[in-house]
């Protein structure tokens, strides 16, 4: 007889206009590694989020272990054994890594704080686990995956048996993603119980014995993962097929209407990211930057938008030298930018639908009159529009606040505002992080009917099928200069994987 770790009977829980979790049944044997698969807005977060405590299930039940148990709150959940790896990490960042881990349940000693019991406990954790974090480091200091990794260690220290992961590798590079999935396996192999919320169908494969589908709030099926293929899964979850490879036509490049010369661009602390990187972008192709995070992608994309600013070098758009304009004249000369961090540089979570979508373009004739007089309904009207077009999940429509949407869902709010203001350059990092598989097909689908209309686009990706599929032409950015460009079927993946470790294309 199977052994739950976890029951949940019945879950349903709604939000203003919408069914999160529908009569939802789940149950996860003890010591296996279920995945939770689903669309953009499916209700997995959600589901996860009332296993944890952070949100109360209107009705149902759940079982920890076989006892019926009543979780208000995180704080109950941690004391069953329950820890949750959030997709927006929970960290202090001018904190050590220590002091983030032990937030909330600090050690003492006769009364008094006891950090180095605490930091040798982090320590033995991560050498337990094999997850290389430095207890002393601050936040701000180490890479985004090893701040994931330090939201492993702080559901470690406190013990917990039952560990779920809401979108754990969306910001992780592939070397990344590799490292975390063996840390799961040993989890698995220790004992414990995980719950895995992803898009990625080969993580899937690589990781989990069984994998629940949910699709509008409704569960679908539980398979055993051996027994189906990535195509089955994928299907399961849009309920239809769904194409991997996308088809596109050659690339029939136009004028020149990027073009970057021996550009330098330093970190907001003065550090030295990018350096006497050059390269020309056309109307109507897609070239595609590879590399290993941390090379010098943010910083080049933040350099040709006005985010930092450039230390030597030149930019011009469409023949206009732009280093010197503002990020708003840069707009208006027609530079369209989709960013890595959506929260940060994408959206306003506390802005609607409607008044992110229009963001960009709030001051022109499309939502003013002369005198600068703001048209609620016409941003309404562009916002229902971009909601039908883009299959963005909205529970009260153009009114949604952007927070309260999904990751994904947040995401397809940015690149339907970039696409609908048709820029001649689109700036492009990371489009489809955080998508299921049909809002990639569809995503990748709209990148190329732009290119095909004649719009320039640089897009920096970590997933190499994403720039082997979309990409014309490819670049490898390593210790932040361009290593060599090549047409995407003069190269392959082995080899660029190569020229992101720095080495050159033989040949």
């Amino acid at each position: 007889m199977q052994e739950y770790a976890i029951q949940m009977e019945g879950i349903t829980k709604t939000f203003p206009g919408i069914i999160a979790n529908d009569n939802v049944t789940l149950d996860v044997i003890k010591g296996e590694v279920l995945a939770l698969l689903g669309e953009n807005g499916a209700g997995k977060s959600t589901l996860m989020s009332i296993l944890f405590g952070a949100y109360s299930a209107d009705s149902g039940t759940i079982k920890i272990n076989g006892k019926l148990v009543d979780i208000k709150n995180p704080n109950v959940a941690t004391e069953l054994g329950i820890g949750m790896v959030h997709q927006h990490f929970k960290l202090v960042h001018n904190f050590t890594v220590t002091e983030n881990i032990v937030l909330g349940s600090e050690r003492t000693k006769g009364g008094i704080l006891d950090p180095g019991s605490a930091e040798k406990r982090v320590q033995e954790l991560s050498d337990g686990y094999r997850l290389h974090v430095d207890p002393r480091a601050l936040i701000d200091d180490i890479t985004v995956g090893q701040q994931q990794r330090v939201e492993i260690l702080k559901v470690l220290y406190k013990n917990a048996d039952i560990i779920i992961f809401d979108e754990p590798t969306a910001v992780l590079t592939p070397q990344e993603i590799d490292e975390l999935l063996d840390i799961i396996r040993l989890l698995k192999s220790e004992g414990k119980t995980i719950v895995l919320i992803t898009h990625k169908l080969k993580e899937i494969k690589a990781v989990a014995d069984r994998c629940t589908v949910l699709r509008r709030g409704k569960v679908i099926g539980t398979v055993n993962v051996a027994d189906v293929t990535e195509k089955d899964l994928a299907e399961m979850m849009v309920g239809r097929a769904v194409k991997f490879e996308i088809e596109k036509q050659p690339c029939k490049r136009g004028e020149m209407l990027l073009e970057v010369k021996d550009l330098r661009v330093d970190t907001a602390l003065g550090l030295p990211k990018v350096h006497d990187l050059s390269f020309e972008l056309y109307a109507g192709e897609i070239l595609g930057i590879a590399g290993v995070d941390g090379n010098g992608q943010s910083e080049l994309l933040q350099g040709l938008t006005g985010l930092l600013p450039i230390q030597s070098g030149s930019i011009k758009l469409n023949g206009k030298e732009i280093s010197g304009m503002t990020i708003k004249e840069r707009i208006e000369n027609g530079l369209g930018y989709i960013p890595e961090d959506r929260q940060k540089h994408g959206i306003v979570k506390q802005f609607s639908i409607s008044e992110n979508s229009a963001l960009k373009d709030y001051y022109t004739e499309s939502y003013a009159d002369k005198f600068g007089i703001l048209d609620f309904g016409k941003m309404v009207k562009v916002a229902d529009d971009l909601i039908q077009d883009f299959d963005i999940r909205a529970g009260e429509g153009s009114a949604t606040p952007a927070g309260s949407l999904s990751g994904g869902n947040q995401q397809k709010v940015i690149v339907a505002r970039e696409i609908f203001l048709d820029p001649k350059v689109l700036l492009i990092a990371q489009p489809t992080r955080g998508l299921d598989v049909g809002a990639i097909e569809y995503i990748r689908r709209r990148i190329l009917a732009e290119r095909d209309k004649g719009m320039a686009i640089l897009l920096v990706s970590f997933e190499l099928d994403e720039i082997m599929n979309l990409c014309d032409r490819i670049a490898t950015i390593s210790k932040g200069t361009l290593v060599g460009t090549y047409n995407s079927g003069e190269i392959s993946e082995y080899e660029i994987g190569m020229m992101m470790a720095g080495s050159k294309k033989e040949g």
